[in-house]
């Protein structure tokens, strides 16, 4: 194998290095289960944009939602044409009593009677139709979320890793949970209300017309200053909500934190400081919750407060135009129904749209994700290996993880059939870029790589991975059962396969002793493992995928040094025949490689087997003897 690099950028610099190489940790959330999602205050960038692109996943959904709206309608024609027939009622018992003191009649009770049966049949269809409307918007906003869920993950699916090395892992699934779940909430409830709210308003206006124009004129002037007042308040108390939920993040932040570094907090003495600190956000979140509460609270007595002034008015106004003989008294009182039913819905339209705001500005959020850059397409006729061989050859690579900052620069090796690999250098020398070069989790700025002399771009990324086998330091479960953990290599093997690689990784005996063997279930933070057996798990997962190529990544890191011999047994036997890339840094695990490539800030600086970097008395051996003896048993010329 032959190799030739240069390079002079140092792959530890903040800048360069991926997020995705380093610990991988789960999302931030606290513990009362919210992500870093939406606040109360947030509002879409591009309100009209969010919502075109809302519309345009409703569309298949459009026949429903106009269902649902003549249903709102209806429902919302039936509860306003109530009160005016109710007034008919009241102006027959009123007439009634008045002609039997005068002696000339008596109370129609039939017909009074009649147009009660009719009312509590307008009411009773009315709530049936706001049953259905609000089953239909329901069963919408559902598939909507359930279809937005679904796109999110193909999407991610599809996304390249140097998107999540900008993005956190708190980031991303805020989007699949709390940002659908506000779109959902708002198709179910706020849309309906908005729907509703402008159907009521537009039918109680034109009843009361109907009824008596200057009443109306006279109800209507409160409206002005109901708006007045209600932006006053929603203008205050939403900033206060959007501090609110800010502190919320902060004390959830810190509860998280001290919760998941706990031993460390206690062995430091951290416990005065850590409750200094909950201390602060915690009256941070005080001052700014009371206001909040208190702001919200105001609104509903002072839209009482001023619909009681309209309710006087008209009733002033009314009483007047009922001696002059302009209005019959079961209008007035249909009136004052009327009234009460228009200052609601004005209400709820100015809440509606503040609910809009933050549905417009969470729809953003998601379909920002879905409309970011992919994975570059594969070939068209991508080409698959059959029988693969195992050579490996690198073309003149040049790579950055950031375009203005190339890491990798003009490297170029040949891996024959068969032959083990290490790789090897301090922390940070560009060693798995390598591997991640290999395996296609990032393109190459110039150069290509082959493997049996086909073009990794010319084949597909599955296809491409089959071939390769692989242990990261960075072990990763789920959570599962430990035969489903190992399984998980190769779907299809057998229960006695996985038993049979798990004995080949020595993991066999530990597994018994773990209560229900294989059939124990790793809780969901893996806990009920050491990092060891974690290790451990990943390597017979690798063994049962039975890969044309290994890549091994740091795999003993984790486990004793006695456990590192049999590991070390088990991976020579599984690397026999097959081509083997080996990053370490115990160097002793090392010592029988074919060809030892010697890393230093992205360069290759040295090359060969043990022995010959050994007697070169470089890099390499500096490196070596600093973990051991300086070797006395290699014979130099």
């Amino acid at each position: 194998m032959s190799t030739h690099n240069s390079n002079n950028n140092h792959e530890s610099n903040q800048n360069s290095r991926p997020r995705s190489e380093m610990k991988m940790r789960g999302p931030r959330r606290g513990p009362m289960g919210r992500g870093h999602g939406m606040s109360a205050g947030d509002k879409p960038k591009d309100f009209k944009k969010a919502l075109r692109s809302l519309l345009v996943y409703l569309r298949e959904y459009r026949i429903l939602i106009i269902i649902s709206i003549l249903f709102a309608i209806g429902s919302t024609i039936a509860s306003i044409v109530g009160p005016k027939i109710l007034g008919r009622a009241t102006t027959l018992l009123f007439e009634g009593v008045m002609d039997n003191i005068r002696g000339i009649g008596e109370v129609d009770f039939e017909g009074i009677g009649k147009i009660i049966l009719t009312v509590l049949s307008l009411y009773l269809g009315s709530a049936i139709f706001a049953y259905v409307q609000g089953w239909l918007m329901a069963n919408v906003s559902t598939k909507l979320s359930y279809r937005l869920r679904q796109d999110l993950s193909r999407k991610l699916n599809r996304m390249p890793l140097k998107y999540f090395d900008g993005t956190t892992q708190g980031e991303v699934l805020s989007r699949f949970t709390n940002d659908v779940d506000t779109v959902n909430q708002s198709m179910s409830q706020n849309l309906s209300q908005l729907i509703t709210s402008v159907a009521t308003v537009i039918g109680v206006a034109i009843m009361m017309l109907s009824i008596s124009w200057q009443m109306t004129l006279v109800a209507l002037i409160v409206v002005p200053l109901s708006m007045v007042f209600l932006k006053l308040v929603l203008g205050k108390s939403q900033k206060y909500f959007a501090k609110q939920q800010k502190y919320l993040g902060d004390v959830n932040g810190h509860v998280e934190e001290m919760y998941g570094g706990h031993v460390v907090m206690k062995a430091f003495n951290g416990e005065k400081k850590s409750i200094e600190t909950f201390s602060k956000h915690n009256k941070n979140l005080y001052e700014v919750g009371w206001k909040a509460q208190f702001l919200s609270g105001l609104m509903m007595p002072i839209m009482m407060f001023i619909g009681n002034l309209g309710y006087v008015a008209v009733a002033i106004t009314g009483g007047y135009l009922s001696i002059n003989g302009g209005i019959e008294v079961g209008d007035i009182q249909a009136f004052i129904q009327y009234v009460r039913n228009f200052t609601r819905p004005m209400s709820q339209l100015a809440s509606s749209s503040n609910a809009l705001q933050q549905t417009a500005a969470a729809a953003e959020r998601v379909f920002e994700f879905l409309n970011e850059e992919e994975e570059s397409l594969d070939a068209t006729e991508s080409i698959a290996i059959e029988n693969v061989k195992g050579s490996v050859e690198f073309k003149n690579i040049h790579f950055g993880y950031n375009p203005d900052k190339i890491v990798i620069k003009d490297f170029s090796a040949i891996a024959q059939p068969g032959q083990k690999i290490a790789i090897v250098g301090p922390t940070g020398a560009g060693k798995t870029t390598i591997v991640k070069l290999l395996m296609r989790f990032y393109e190459l700025n110039a150069g290509e790589i082959l493997v049996d002399n086909q073009k990794i771009t010319e084949m597909s990324r599955n296809d491409l991975r089959k071939i390769f086998g692989m242990v990261l330091q960075d072990t990763w479960l789920y959570n599962e059962s430990i035969m489903e953990n190992i399984r998980y290599g190769n779907p299809n093997a057998s229960d006695e396969d996985v038993v049979k690689a798990a004995k080949a990784a020595h993991v066999d005996h530990f597994i018994h002793t773990l209560p229900d063997g294989y059939n124990m279930v790793i809780n969901e933070e893996i806990t009920n493992l050491s990092q060891g057996q974690k290790q451990l798990l990943t390597i017979a997962r690798v063994i049962l995928a039975d890969p044309a190529i290994l890549i091994l990544d740091e795999a003993t890191s984790s486990v004793d040094t006695r456990t590192e011999v049999y590991i070390q047994k088990a991976m020579d036997a599984l690397m026999e025949n097959r081509t083997s890339f080996v990053i370490a840094h115990r160097l002793s695990t090392i010592r029988d490689a074919d060809l030892i490539l010697v890393m230093n800030e992205g360069d290759i600086v040295e090359q060969g087997n043990h022995e010959t970097l050994i007697c070169a008395n470089g890099f390499y051996a500096d490196l070596y003897n600093s973990q051991f003896e300086p070797e006395e048993t290699v014979s130099c010329n």
